[in-house]
């Protein structure tokens, strides 16, 4: 087997939260499926065997800063920019997810995981390979 690989539009956004949060906790984050996903069988965590294994989603610990709101508020920005770009499949927080279900509007997620103490972030498969930046506001970017 391959070794997983991170998309590099996953990689791109990792990394600017990374500069915007220096000092964030990181317990919660994660990329690589670990055995519970394995185990369930469908997670954009598990490397995608149809393509060279690259890995399709990452985790962001919830404690970007002091203020317990900021990750709520990431996680509406990127949902946004998700909405205007399509660079990003979905995204779940707090027990909310936001896809083209709804028009990337905030629903209720029924899933397993409620997501209280990270953001999932899945890329789309036509991502794979594209570093650009994203541009939005809390991590660097500017109000469009």
């Amino acid at each position: 087997m391959s070794k997983p690989w991170l998309s590099k539009a996953a990689a791109q956004l990792r990394e600017q939260i990374d500069d915007s949060y220096p000092d964030r906790k990181r317990q919660s984050d994660g990329w690589n499926a670990d055995a519970n996903h394995k185990r369930r069988g469908k997670s954009d965590h598990i490397p995608d065997p149809k393509a060279n294994f690259v890995v399709r989603a990452i985790d962001v610990d919830a404690r970007l800063s002091d203020d317990k709101r900021t990750s709520a508020y990431l996680a509406d920005q990127i949902r946004l920019y998700a909405k205007r770009h399509g660079r990003i499949h979905y995204v779940i927080h707090l027990g909310m997810i936001a896809s083209p279900i709804m028009n990337y509007k905030w629903r209720r997620y029924r899933g397993y995981n409620p997501h209280n103490h990270h953001i999932h972030i899945s890329f789309r498969k036509d991502q794979d390979n594209n570093s650009e930046f994203f541009n939005i506001p809390l991590l660097g970017g500017t109000n469009e």
